[in-house]
């Protein structure tokens, strides 16, 4: 059985190498699209009829979970192609097909198409197929709110990806279109993203935006003193300001992480 899939993923590097592997381990698979984001995906969903979607989580402006409706309506099979971790997705793998952890492995991935096949194949009854795959796509919804907090990250660069251990951050700046992660090595990592979907990304993980460019982690958090306006100092001695519009929700949250007042 052949199965029709399009590509949906805002790194170009991701883009590419994922078609590149297909192209090479994946015969039974046929990439009639690529997209770079949800709403090109959805213009691509217009078009064509797939079975399969290879569905990256962060990207800006809508993540890949806001595709599952339009997925739903069109009878298609999901692969999540992503930076989240295994502890983070325990939840979304029993619902969608199954979950690919970037940099993506040609034998996990033969792997994950020949399970879309099998699911394909057991259900070729369209009307049966289109009510379980429903049913499916529902409880992947359903489990992305038992999603509490992720492990690792993915960081792309131009010919591949960092992989840090969010405990390794002290903080995260914004820089135009770039977000800085500083880590407790020294090492200081650029990545071609805005800091937006990283404090989404982390939220829930023990990490807070203190201003509109940077994002700090409490676990390297030292002190803060409202000396001029609420100062934060972290594990590597820097400083950084709290914002007046952020100041009520970083000291709320300290009250329940270190339960200091």
């Amino acid at each position: 059985m052949q199965l029709d899939a399009i590509i949906v993923d805002d790194e170009e590097y991701s883009r590419k190498t994922l078609f590149f592997i297909i192209e090479s381990y994946c015969p039974n698979l046929k990439i009639k699209g690529i997209a770079k984001s949800v709403r090109e995906a959805r213009q691509l969903l217009k078009s064509i009829k797939i079975d399969l979607v290879f569905l990256d989580i962060s990207m800006p402006f809508e993540d890949g979970f806001s595709l599952l409706p339009d997925l739903k309506k069109e009878n298609s099979l999901v692969i999540f192609t992503t930076a989240y971790n295994n502890y983070a997705l325990k939840a979304l793998k029993a619902s969608a097909v199954d979950y690919l952890l970037k940099p993506i492995d040609p034998e996990e991935l033969q792997e994950a198409i020949e399970k879309a096949i099998v699911w394909k194949s057991h259900n070729q009854n369209e009307r049966q197929n289109s009510f379980s795959n429903s049913i499916k796509l529902n409880s992947l919804e359903e489990n992305l709110n038992e999603i509490k907090k992720i492990s690792k990250l993915n960081l792309p660069h131009l010919n591949g990806f960092n992989i840090i251990d969010i405990d390794h951050i002290i903080f995260i700046e914004a820089d135009s279109n770039y977000s800085i992660f500083h880590l407790e090595n020294q090492e200081r990592i650029v990545v071609s993203k805005h800091l937006k979907e990283y404090e989404e990304l982390l939220d829930g993980s023990g990490f807070i935006r203190i201003h509109k460019s940077t994002i700090i982690n409490f676990k390297h958090l030292k002190n803060y003193s409202n000396r001029s306006g609420l100062i934060v100092k972290m594990s590597d001695k820097s400083e950084h300001t709290v914002s007046r519009r952020r100041v009520a929700d970083f000291l709320d949250k300290s009250k329940h992480l270190f339960n200091i007042f």
